[in-house]
């Protein structure tokens, strides 16, 4: 989570696993074909009240919030400030083929995708 992810602007597939940014926001999903068992996300920079949530769209484009704001954690590693929130579910979520799995922070643009697949 720490590490930069791979540098990708448009939907990341995430069989097993995937890394996504989308300019200051990164995204990092585990785990195995249609079943997500952690999700991680980074934003650069430190700041008071950064949160997080997760965000899901259908094959079909709807939109819905699978989980509600979280607080993110502020991490310092050498020169480098990120905020860092995770998500983990014991025994994995499962989720249609073709669904986007994508995350936003409430103080910067951007919302990095993976896109969940057989």
């Amino acid at each position: 989570m720490l590490t930069a992810a791979a540098l990708v602007f448009a939907a990341a597939p995430a069989y097993a696993d995937a890394k996504a940014e989308d300019g200051r926001i990164g995204l990092s999903v585990y785990g195995k074909g249609l079943r997500v068992n952690d999700v991680g996300a980074h934003m650069e920079g430190h700041g008071t009240g950064v949160r997080a949530r997760l965000i899901t769209y259908t094959p079909k484009g709807y939109r819905s919030e699978l989980t509600g704001w979280k607080d993110a954690t502020p991490v310092t590693a050498a020169l480098t400030k990120l905020s860092t929130v995770g998500w983990k579910w014991k025994g994995g979520k499962t989720f249609p083929h073709g669904t986007k799995l994508c995350v936003e922070f409430n103080t910067v643009s951007g919302e990095p995708c993976a896109v969940i697949h057989r």
